[in-house]
């Protein structure tokens, strides 16, 4: 009896094995034929559909990115008016075109889209007209590197937006970060090698973990338009200031130092500085970085499906994918992980909330400064602290996530903009009162974008009424040459022998 029993037990066991082992052979042959190309990648392809044809799970994901319902605690989904639950942000950012439209960010499938949409890009409506320089393009599409590979970089830089609207119609997608041949991470932005030579780094030295997070860094930074760069001067050459560091405090040294400015706020005169999304920068002094965790790790995790691992093209927040984003790592509760997370952000943005509000009162005092005759002796040490506190808030506001990347670098960047602003607002104090004005400055209502924009001088509705002109009689011809454009490409079929 016991024999039988010893009998059928190895039986099952062998049967088991058998079966496990051809479930591995057949995985191993599935994974072997999953990817065997139907379209023969050439040079740069912008189309992402071109690449789906041999990359069908990752292309399937990343259309995904049109997916707009997560609704987290900071970046909500959807298109957001930021200005509208943040009117300072208007006299923040007044003469600079952040403040008649600003929206919380969507997918990269939406990055065509949102550019043609936003006022900030105007209504441009011939070719040539306009003000905004093609350089604004940069990090939307993979038609920017298939185009400054046809006529060259500067001369790309060199062009206005209007210029290359039936060439960019493709949004960020395969071209921007993988190598056609090869499929190997790789960088297509100029910006990214340069700032690293002016560093004394070699970007080719990178290992392929450290690619994972710099073909976003090829976007996901702050960046600034040189005019002056040696042999490409007027054109709008994207610069990434990391020469002497790429923290808050080195940046700041660095556009002090070359005297740069975005633009100039017309209330305060005071010459700002506009903080793009330094993401990787701050994501770089956090603990996420130091144990050398990648920006693909929790933003395009791992996945499985049928049998086969690859990379989640999803891009998006974590929290939306906590499973597969962070539970490869950590081991709480998603309630307990996600609570943990929207604590420190709610107490970043508090902070980030009361300075904002006290650097638009100072640029609204010194107005009335300037208006009692205030000199530029006098105003000059205010302006600096204006200047320097709202860079370090923009800082901190504008990097996505940046409350999560590095909690305790941003609280510093926010407290230390606090300080500063409180100083300037105290000279300013001392200045209005020698000016022989004693009581609080009138404030118009924070409470209200419309208000704001009417308080700066704004005619949304005329900017509206142009941009909507705009989308109806100029976008759609742009499209209409694009697609035309790429139907004579074709897409070259691989032999079914190869």
């Amino acid at each position: 009896m016991k024999n039988w029993i010893l009998f059928l037990g190895t039986a099952v066991v062998v049967f088991l094995l058998a079966l496990l082992a051809l479930n591995i052979f057949d995985r191993r042959n599935e994974a072997k034929f999953a990817y065997q190309p139907k379209v023969q990648l050439e040079g740069i392809e912008p189309r992402d559909s071109v690449w789906g044809e041999n990359y069908p799970r990752q292309y399937q994901s990343y259309m995904k990115t049109k997916d707009t319902t997560f609704v987290s605690m900071i970046n909500t989904g959807g298109t957001n008016d930021m200005l509208e639950s943040n009117p300072e942000f208007v006299i923040l950012w007044a003469g600079y075109a952040f403040s008649k439209d600003y929206n919380s960010p969507r997918g990269h499938a939406y990055a065509i889209d949102d550019i043609h949409q936003t006022l900030r890009t105007g209504a441009p409506m011939q070719p040539g007209d306009g003000v905004m320089p093609s350089t604004c393009w940069t990090c939307k599409s993979p038609d920017v590197p298939r185009l400054m590979s046809e006529i060259g970089v500067t001369e790309f830089y060199s062009s206005k937006f209007s210029d290359f609207g039936s060439e960019i119609i493709n949004p960020i997608g395969c071209a921007d970060c993988h190598n056609p041949e090869t499929m190997k991470l790789t960088i297509t932005r100029p910006a990214l090698i340069e700032a690293f030579e002016a560093m004394g780094k070699n970007i080719d030295e990178a290992s392929h973990q450290e690619m994972r997070s710099l073909v976003c860094a090829q976007c996901h930074v702050e960046y600034y338009f040189d005019k002056k760069k040696p042999d490409a001067e007027g054109a709008n050459y994207l610069t990434f200031p990391w020469k002497d560091g790429m923290d808050v405090d080195n940046v700041e040294k660095y556009y002090d130092n070359i005297q740069f400015a975005d633009w100039v706020n017309p209330l305060s005169k005071t010459p700002m500085l506009k903080a793009q999304h330094p993401d990787y920068e701050i994501y770089s002094q956090g603990v996420h970085a130091k144990r050398g965790v990648s920006c693909a790790d929790c933003h395009m995790p791992y996945q499985s499906e049928g049998g086969q691992k690859f990379t989640n093209h999803q891009i998006g927040s974590p929290l939306s994918n906590v499973e597969n984003s962070c539970f490869v790592c950590h081991r709480e509760k998603v309630d307990a992980l996600v609570s943990d997370v929207y604590e420190r952000q709610a107490k970043i943005k508090e902070g980030s909330s009361k300075l904002q509000t006290q650097i638009a009162m100072a640029h609204i005092e010194a107005k009335k400064a300037w208006e009692l005759g205030a000199t530029e002796a006098q105003m000059k040490t205010i302006q600096t602290g204006i200047r320097h506190a709202q860079w370090r808030w923009d800082y901190s506001v504008a990097s996505h996530g940046a409350a999560f990347h590095a909690p305790l670098e941003t609280s510093r960047i926010i407290s230390s903009g606090m300080a500063i602003i409180q100083e300037a607002r105290i000279e300013l104090t001392r200045l209005l009162a020698s000016l022989g004005f004693n009581e609080p400055v009138p404030m118009p209502d924070f409470t209200s974008k419309d208000a704001v924009q009417t308080y700066i001088g704004l005619d949304i509705p005329a900017e509206r009424a142009a941009k909507a002109d705009f989308l109806q009689q100029v976008v759609p011809q742009w499209l209409k040459d694009g697609k035309a454009r790429e139907s004579k490409m074709g897409s070259k079929a691989v032999s079914s022998s190869k």
